[in-house]
C-alpha cells in the first residue's frame, strides 16, 4: 500500500467528514443494530448542525486518514470539558478512530492512533482513554495491544438500543 497521510480537519472538509463519519460507523456497527436505530443514530451524530459545531469546539480536533487525496479514516480527539465524560485536563479521549473497511488491517487504524498518542504527549497528558462498544472485539483486541486497560464502563445509546461501552486508559507517564 502507498504512504497513508495524516490531515488535520478543518470546516472546509466538513462534508468530507459527514461522509467518511457516516460510512464507517455504518461498516462497523450495521449487523449489530436495525436498521431503523442506525439511521436515527446516523442522522442525529453526523448531522451537517453537529459536525459543524464539533469542528469549532476548540477542545477537539479531528485527523483524517487519506490514500491518493481519497479519505479512507479518521481520528476524534476530545480534551478538558469537550471529553465525553471524566472532562479531566490531565486527560486525553480518543473518541473516534474509524476506518474504511476495505482498509482494515493495513495500518491505517494504528497510524491514527499514533497520532492520538503524539498530540497528548504534547500537551503533556497523564493518560489518554476511551469507550469501546463491548461487542466490537476487534478494536478491544487492537487497544489492549496498544497497552489500555479496562477500568470502567458506560452506556452508549445507538437509536433507542443502550449498549455497553468498555471503558479503557493508558497511562502515559510510565
Amino acid at each position: 500500500m502507498e504512504k497513508v497521510d495524516l490531515k488535520k480537519v478543518t470546516l472546509v472538509d466538513l462534508e468530507q467528514l459527514r461522509k467518511i463519519s457516516r460510512k464507517t460507523f455504518y461498516e462497523t456497527f450495521s449487523s449489530g443494530n436495525t436498521e431503523e436505530n442506525m439511521k436515527i443514530f446516523l442522522d442525529e451524530a453526523f448531522s451537517t448542525d453537529k459536525l459543524t459545531s464539533e469542528l469549532h469546539d476548540t477542545n477537539s480536533e479531528f485527523y483524517f486518514a487519506t490514500l491518493d487525496e481519497m479519505v479512507i479514516g479518521y481520528l476524534k480527539l476530545n480534551f478538558g470539558p469537550s471529553q465525553t465524560e471524566l472532562q479531566d485536563d490531565k486527560a486525553i479521549e480518543i473518541e473516534r478512530i474509524y476506518v474504511i473497511q476495505e482498509f482494515l488491517g493495513k495500518n491505517v487504524g494504528q497510524l491514527l492512533y499514533n497520532k492520538a498518542i503524539e498530540i497528548a504527549k504534547e500537551k503533556k497528558a497523564d493518560y489518554i482513554w476511551l469507550g469501546v462498544w463491548e461487542e466490537n472485539p476487534r478494536a478491544i483486541r487492537f487497544y489492549t495491544k496498544n497497552g489500555f486497560v479496562e477500568f470502567d464502563q458506560h452506556i452508549f445509546k445507538v437509536g433507542d438500543d443502550e449498549q455497553t461501552d468498555i471503558m479503557m486508559k493508558l497511562n502515559l507517564n510510565n
